[in-house]
């Protein structure tokens, strides 16, 4: 990651509405909002509106992720990001076993943490 990428990675709040383009460049849609590790603060998986009827949010993962000057390129595929599992969000984190079925999806390693909520993700 260049420097201006590591400094954009910061400013996650400047993402909001920008588009999620996949590996190919195809446009996923556009970033609703952040989830970071609630231990390491990093961002990793982003929300996008799906749909042109019955729009719902689709959890996209923020790994490897490439900031250019007029979208954020996701490592996923547009298919991956479109069969991934539907979470109902209630609050502002994920539930652990929402979490599990959204990284063994998009075959991420998942290690959850030891707490009492059994959270780690949460929208920023």
């Amino acid at each position: 990651m260049t420097e201006d990428q590591d400094q954009a990675k910061w400013n996650v709040a400047e993402w909001h509405g920008r588009v999620l383009v996949d590996r190919n460049g195809e446009k996923i849609g556009k970033l609703q909002d952040v989830y970071v590790d609630v231990e390491t603060d990093e961002p990793q998986f982003a929300t996008v509106k799906e749909g042109f009827i019955d729009r719902h949010l689709t959890f996209v993962p923020l790994g490897g992720l490439q900031i250019g000057p007029d979208d954020l390129q996701v490592t996923a595929t547009k298919d991956q990001v479109r069969s991934a599992p539907d979470i109902e969000m209630h609050g502002e984190e994920l539930t652990q076993a929402d979490e599990s079925a959204l990284y063994h999806h998009f075959e991420m390693n998942y290690t959850p943490i030891n707490t009492e909520s059994g959270r780690r993700l949460a929208r920023r």
